[in-house]
């Protein structure tokens, strides 16, 4: 099991961040280029939802089945958990806590992977993955559509 922590601030109140992080077609776009995601659903996470998608690494790897469980999604406190498994991914266990200060607001990503084997090269991509969503949060921030 490997651990993978990543921070990132942002120049919007936690309310909007929240509903950025927390919606599936921002979750599209954000991922862009990284991870390609068929058969996710619109709309907002939601505590208890199970989905099952197919996805592909960098939209060149072959596409694979892959389960994510909303474990925890706290309107109030601003924390979003889940579950996933598949693609060669044994456990993916990732955390979104976000934060406020000053008009500003603190997105962090913890996330806990067992891959078997793979596991630092998954713990690798996830650092890659995560650090890339920051531009495109911020762009559709400034672009007011959250």
């Amino acid at each position: 099991m490997r651990s993978v922590l990543i921070k990132n601030d942002y120049p919007a109140s936690a309310t909007r961040l929240w509903a950025l992080a927390t919606d599936y077609d921002a979750l599209r776009q954000v991922a862009q280029g990284n991870v390609e995601f068929d058969g996710l659903p619109h709309g907002r996470f939601r505590a208890g939802q199970k989905v099952s998608v197919m996805i592909s690494l960098f939209g060149i790897f072959p596409k694979r089945p892959y389960n994510i469980e909303i474990l925890e999604c706290d309107e109030t406190r601003m924390v979003l958990r889940t579950c996933e498994e598949g693609a060669g991914i044994k456990s993916w266990r990732h955390t979104v806590t976000i934060t406020e200060t000053g008009g500003k607001s603190h997105l962090t990503d913890q996330v806990d992977i067992d891959a078997g084997w793979l596991t630092g090269l998954a713990a690798m991509l996830a650092r890659h993955i995560y650090r890339t969503r920051h531009k495109p949060r911020l762009k559709l921030i400034e672009s007011g559509v959250y």
